[in-house]
């Protein structure tokens, strides 16, 4: 199920509200956002809900052991239980994520195929698994406490509008929210209005823009030429932006109206004038988690230049690795790896010296074509897409027309995302608060009532969208 499908927005979420606020008690609505959650992954794989129990269960008993270890002071026992939970968890992904990859590759060095059934990837087991790890480490470290309770730490794996596609939410992020929130009228309101925003990013930007860039890799290079190749890296960088993004912001907004406030996941990385500012504001939960967990522990910059510099590599070829099991995932990751290092040893003091245009140049040629590397599985297309792209081959906008005119309509889209990517709503929004200030007078109520009507109407537009839209599917599924 997903947050852009009628089936969400008239049957689930609807019900799953009526029930949560048909009790005021805490457990009769922990209770109701457990027992959605479920439902909401058995949606659309019902076996894969014993592999997420069985995986809570493991972060619940081992949490259980460390704390009882640590009591009786044994801490080589508490260190053993907690390697013990990170291999059985980090191995459920490894199996159903990597191990058919690892077996073609080496059946491929050794000539033959490996007798290895095909494993089916559980959808959500990247973000789900690496949130329980999260739990599993802080709790070792004594940065969080330890749930008690199974079914508590169950809503916290589980929780639906994170569970998915992320953020990945730490569990001291909402510790205390699980029994002590507090939900209120202007959360609700607020929450409602981050859904709608982020649904719109989903549907009139995202799957618009996206079929620009799906017709033209599927066509002929030379007959798309140069500009248009380099109009599709645009367009896909729009769709996974306003796709990845706009989940965030429902994900954020649904559980703010449940009374949880998650930490931001996008900060309009368009606007990054350099490639370490990019990772700043690109899936903030991803890569303050491989920082924490993985870059951090291994020494982080801590070390001799040659660790240092094997840290990063590494760091970035795992998070390549996280998006998924090819080995354009790697590159990717490597690729960005390879910029971050050449941007902290010599090439980020001349960057700052460049004029910010000429930056915000720089850091967009990367990213596209970085993109580009992220999209395409296949390195043979890679390689003739980058060649055309450098290759100055002109376009043959008849044969293109005359193959496909939905391109032509598409294209009215890209404006639309281009001013979307960069912080226009947060200046509206400083501005039109202004109209708000001073409390309860007519120009604030009006304010408010043109601001309500403008997301109802984004939100009808965006239903009648998904109403017509053959195309509705987050890209984020993936990984």
């Amino acid at each position: 199920m997903v947050f852009s499908s009628l089936s969400f927005l008239y049957l689930f979420f609807p019900l799953c509200a009526l029930a949560y606020y048909a009790g005021k008690n805490r457990v009769w609505r922990n209770s109701v956002l457990l027992a959605f959650s479920l439902v909401f992954y058995a949606w659309g794989e019902p076996k894969n809900i014993a592999l997420l129990l069985l995986a809570s269960f493991v972060a619940y008993a081992g949490g259980l052991w460390m704390e009882r270890l640590k009591e009786r002071g044994c801490s080589r026992g508490r260190r053993a239980v907690f390697w013990a939970a990170v291999v059985l968890l980090a191995g459920n992904l490894f199996v159903f994520k990597y191990l058919n990859f690892f077996c073609d590759n080496l059946g491929g060095l050794l000539g033959q195929a490996l007798p290895v059934p095909r494993i089916a990837l559980p959808i959500g087991v990247s973000f789900y698994t690496f949130q329980i790890l999260s739990y599993v480490i802080d709790l070792y470290r004594g940065e969080t406490g330890l749930q008690r309770n199974f079914f508590y730490l169950t809503l916290y794996v589980s929780f639906f509008p994170q569970l998915i596609a992320g953020p990945i939410v730490r569990y001291q992020t909402i510790e205390e929210e699980i029994l002590h929130r507090r939900e209120s009228l202007a959360d609700v309101t607020a929450g409602a209005k981050r859904f709608i925003v982020g649904l719109a990013k989903k549907v009139l930007i995202a799957d618009n823009v996206g079929g620009i860039a799906q017709l033209i890799y599927q066509g002929d290079p030379q007959v798309y030429g140069s500009l248009m190749l380099w109009l599709a890296a645009l367009a896909y960088a729009l769709q996974i932006y306003f796709d990845f993004s706009g989940y965030s912001d429902m994900a954020i907004g649904l559980g703010r109206m449940f009374g949880f406030h998650f930490l931001e996941n996008f900060n309009y990385p368009y606007i990054s004038r350099s490639i370490t500012e990019f990772w700043r504001r690109w899936h903030i939960s991803l890569s303050t988690w491989f920082r924490d967990y993985v870059y951090i522990p291994m020494g982080g910059n801590r070390v001799k230049k040659s660790r240092w510099v094997l840290n990063l590599l590494a760091v970035w070829g795992l998070t390549g690795f996280w998006h998924g099991a090819q080995w354009n995932f790697i590159l990717w990751g490597l690729y960005y790896g390879v910029i971050l290092l050449a941007e902290k040893l010599f090439l980020g003091k001349y960057l700052a010296k460049w004029p910010k245009a000429l930056q915000w140049v720089y850091a967009m040629f990367f990213v596209l074509l970085g993109w580009v590397i992220f999209n395409i599985t296949d390195f043979t297309q890679m390689a003739g897409v980058l060649g055309t792209m450098f290759g100055f081959v002109p376009t043959q906008f008849t044969a293109m027309i005359a193959a496909d005119t939905s391109i032509v309509r598409g294209l009215i889209y890209i404006p639309l995302g281009l001013v979307c990517a960069f912080p226009v709503l947060p200046w509206v929004k400083a501005r039109w608060a202004r109209l708000r200030e001073g409390g309860p007078n007519l120009r604030s109520a009006l304010a408010l009532t043109v601001e309500n009507a403008l997301c109802f109407a984004l939100l009808l537009l965006s239903i009648i969208y998904i109403l017509s839209a053959a195309y509705n599917y987050f890209i984020y599924f993936r990984f």
